[in-house]
């Protein structure tokens, strides 16, 4: 008899317990590395050919104002901490920075454990999770970076490529807690300090470029059917979510594609492209750029293949319903492999084409299908993934979850003022920005100098209203002040301003 009811008791509470468990969504981020705001189908490209991210655009929340860092550093950053970048001291890639220690604050390249990521949270409240590819939030000799005193004097460097000396220190304890597993994942699948694939000597003019095997990363262990390192990430993604099915899991699968150095993903689809008309309107497939394009291409079709991959298997294990997937890009587009003429500027700018992203929210049941104009910043996701893990998190956020704008457009995130502050230099002068409905102010942090656009009418922002609309300027400017006053946001050196 005891046996009878200790055998329905367990008919009855081992599924309740099973769903239960299921209860807490699985999460997959997905980060593209420089794939501009037009380089998709979904978002106007008739050129480059994105088939499984449209259909899934198709079927998702798909953001038109979604915004990163004109880089990958402080988006990274950013992304994982959900704080500003003057909170990590983190403001462009350091290699990349000009100018001297009067002109900047020189970035940092690591992001030190005071600042939580995401993923730590996530693991403490049950989440089996991996990261795959560029990792890009420690430098390459990060107890020495950490023992300095800031700001510093001159900016951060990197080992040449093929100088593999930093490997042996950084599979050590010491250093490991930078990476993945330190930091809330449970394993980790080619991230390193690198922001690029192309570790092997001759790097970028490399055969490989790191994207054909055999891969010179030291954080991918070698596999016989390697080939392609888009495929291999992605591969290793489903074995994970293949192994990890039962648990919630998070996957963040931060492709180092489609970044340079660009390479062909085989012959017979770059003869595709190479032959296929350009798109005029957008500029891409077009001019003395066309082979580099029809190469980038090929890249971007590739990643597209594996995200198509990555749904299906989803579809095929009942796992879609109870996963959350967010698709984005770390900024612009890099103006060697992509162009788009319908916005200004690109990947290290502080304008829409360095800023804006392709960005889509997926989630059957839970979220409505449709575009919005909502801006919407790389800070937002952090908390988003808290809320939707049902994490009651206390860290310091400098974004909003999400979840509000699941369902419908919520009024409050129309006139959500958005800010930047970059305080080093790239492509142009250090600067502090604020975006709040459709205007969008820029204050150069050197000599003050101040741009305002009106992003609806003037996407290309070719007319600086700054002079002829001064109530909107002075008021966002007055926002702007009063933003960095109250966070006791850093300026360079030789700013003219006094806050």
């Amino acid at each position: 008899m005891k046996k009878n009811i200790l055998y329905f008791l367990l008919l009855f509470f081992y599924p309740l317990a099973s769903i239960l468990a299921q209860q807490k969504p699985n999460i997959i981020f997905i980060l593209v590395d420089d794939l501009g705001y037009a380089d998709v189908g979904f978002n106007g490209s008739k050129y480059f050919e994105t088939p499984a991210l449209d259909a899934l655009a198709k079927e998702s929340l798909v953001f038109d104002n979604a915004y990163m860092y004109p880089t990958c550093s402080p988006s990274r950053a950013a992304l994982f901490t959900g704080k500003q970048s003057f909170r990590t001291g983190v403001y462009t890639v350091p290699v990349l920075e000009k100018g001297d220690a009067q002109e900047n604050i020189f970035s940092r390249w690591t992001v030190g454990k005071e600042h939580s990521i995401y993923a730590k949270p996530l693991a403490e409240n049950g989440y089996k999770s991996i990261h795959l590819g560029k990792w890009h939030i420690v430098g390459p000799f990060p107890e020495k970076e950490l023992a300095m005193s800031w700001p510093i004097q001159q900016r951060l460097d990197q080992p040449q490529a093929g100088d593999f000396t930093w490997v042996e220190n950084h599979k050590t304890p010491a250093v490991k807690q930078y990476y993945p597993e330190g930091r809330g994942f449970i394993k980790n699948v080619g991230g390193t300090f690198r922001g690029d694939p192309a570790l092997e000597e001759g790097g970028y003019k490399s055969e490989t470029g790191g994207y054909r095997a055999p891969f010179s990363n030291p954080f991918v262990e070698p596999k016989p059917d390697d080939e392609w390192l888009t495929d291999r990430l992605a591969n290793d993604a489903i074995d994970f979510m293949d192994e990890h099915k039962s648990s919630p899991f998070l996957v963040n699968l931060h492709f180092y594609a489609v970044h340079r150095p660009i390479k062909n993903r085989n012959d017979q689809l770059f003869d595709k492209y190479i032959n296929k008309a350009g798109d005029p309107e957008l500029g891409q497939g077009i001019g003395k750029n066309k082979e580099r394009m029809a190469s980038y291409a090929t890249m971007v079709q590739s990643m597209d293949e594996n995200i198509g991959r990555i749904v299906t298997y989803l579809k095929k294990n009942n796992l879609e319903e109870n996963t959350l997937i967010i698709i984005t890009s770390d900024n612009g587009y890099h103006s060697m492999a992509s162009e788009n003429l319908k916005l200004r500027g690109s990947k290290g700018e502080i304008y829409e084409g360095g800023l804006k992203v392709p960005a889509l929210i997926h989630w059957p049941g839970k979220v409505k299908a449709r575009r919005t104009e909502i801006p919407i910043s790389v800070m937002d996701y952090f908390p988003t993934m808290m809320d939707v893990a049902r994490i009651n998190y206390k860290g310091q956020l400098d974004g909003n979850s999400l979840t509000p704008l699941f369902l419908e457009d919520e009024n409050s995130f129309k006139e959500r003022p958005l800010f930047w502050h970059l305080a080093s230099q790239y492509k142009h002068g250090t600067c502090s920005v604020i975006r709040k409905g459709d205007y969008k102010l820029i204050q150069f942090l050197a000599d003050g100098k101040l741009e305002l656009y009106n992003l609806k009418s003037d996407p290309l922002e070719a007319n600086n209203l700054a002079e002829t609309q001064t109530k909107t300027t002075q008021k966002l400017l007055k926002e702007l002040v009063t933003w960095r006053i109250k966070n006791k946001v850093p300026l360079p050196p030789n700013s003219s301003l006094s806050k």
